[in-house]
């Protein structure tokens, strides 16, 4: 995939225009992941999204098993909420 010259180089795509990138900005490597848009046939970094840091990174990456664990429970309570909900509105129409 070639990206504008501001693009930095693909280390993941995310989606059909989210991509994750390793750019270097005055000497600094930066982690991006941010939306591209096409403009003359190329692919260009769109200014929604976000650049991290080395540090930045490190500490999300560590964080990762502590967000994956809170998605997952709120995903549970979310099912829960989901099936009590309807059991309500069907006892409710039962009656």
């Amino acid at each position: 995939m070639e990206l504008g010259e501001s693009g930095g180089r693909v280390i993941c795509e995310l989606s059909d225009r989210r991509y994750v990138t390793l750019q270097d900005h005055n000497g600094t490597n930066m982690v991006s992941i941010r939306d591209y848009y096409i403009k003359d046939g190329k692919n260009f970094p769109s200014a929604k999204g976000i650049s991290l840091t080395k540090d930045q990174w490190s500490a999300l990456s560590s964080s990762l098993p502590s967000i994956e664990e809170a998605i997952k429970k709120m995903e549970s309570e979310l099912s829960f909420r989901f099936q009590f909900f309807s059991l309500l509105v069907f006892s409710c129409h039962a009656t």
